[in-house]
């Protein structure tokens, strides 16, 4: 893969997590059904007593975000934030009807989604008179569904999502990825799958929450090797194999930890 190199500059202000990505969350529902083990919104309901492992991926609409009014917001809104967009009837009505909404009232909406073919489809038919202001940001954390399923252990599997990615390209959506976590110890590969498919950007991070207790004898060897992506010389190599891309982005999470700007700023993805 070649491409300019792009300077990551180093900035004073962080604005972490879904704030690099839009202005605004919308969520109409309460846990869901992916329930990957690294979700944050999944660990904060836990931590606060709103769930629990085993309850987190029944889905409960939240009604209030539903029937309420959206008006339009100065900056772009990312619907959803904290769930997926499922094919289960009410779950998937309930996020029609607020997507619907958003867009009508002239909102730039960035849909994020661990995608699943049926639902970009429907999506599209639906939905395909705003494409000036809707954007698919897809979750593709890996190419490997052997880490997909343990990982993300409800969610589609790799060749739905790059079907899924290719389907809204061919359609003419502004599409974008999230490789965050990387999963993959080398995700070059996986970087040189998306791209083509990528009109915008492609973002990569580091998984920010990895337990080291309550962790069963077959779970131990995904923990090792997910501890290993993220060893500090290792993520240096994998800055300087993908930093000369000019749609590749890094997530805070690993510009915070690598003080970017010290960094060598002259290698590609080298390694295949």
């Amino acid at each position: 893969m070649q491409g300019k190199c792009v300077a990551v500059p180093k900035r004073k202000k962080i604005s972490s997590g879904t704030k690099e990505w839009a202005d605004y969350n919308v969520n109409c529902i309460k846990g869901c059904y992916n329930n990957c083990r690294y979700c944050y919104a999944k660990m904060m309901a836990k931590r606060f007593g709103r769930s629990t492992e085993k309850t987190w991926e029944n889905m409960i609409i939240r009604k209030e975000a539903v029937t309420r009014n959206y008006g339009r917001l100065s900056g772009r809104v990312m619907f959803p934030s904290s769930h997926d967009i499922f094919d289960f009837p009410r779950i998937r009505n309930a996020c029609f009807t607020v997507l619907n909404k958003l867009l009508e009232s002239g909102n730039n909406v960035l849909v994020t989604t661990k995608p699943r073919f049926t639902i970009i489809q429907q999506i599209d038919e639906l939905f395909s008179g705003y494409k000036d202001i809707l954007q698919f940001r897809f979750t593709i954390t890996s190419n490997s569904n052997r880490l997909l399923e343990f990982w993300e252990p409800n969610a589609s599997p790799f060749h739905e999502r790059l079907k899924s990615l290719k389907y809204a390209f061919n359609r003419g959506y502004r599409t974008s990825l999230s490789i965050e976590p990387f999963l993959d110890y080398d995700p070059c590969k996986l970087v040189e799958t998306v791209a083509p498919f990528s009109t915008e950007s492609i973002w990569i991070g580091q998984m920010n929450y990895i337990p080291r207790q309550d962790i069963s004898k077959h779970e131990i060897p995904f923990y090792n090797e997910i501890r290993r992506n993220y060893e500090i010389e290792h993520l240096k190599e994998v800055y300087d194999d993908l930093k000369n891309l000019p749609k590749i982005r890094f997530k805070d999470s690993i510009r915070n930890r690598l003080e970017v700007s010290s960094l060598k700023n002259n290698s590609t993805c080298s390694r295949h």
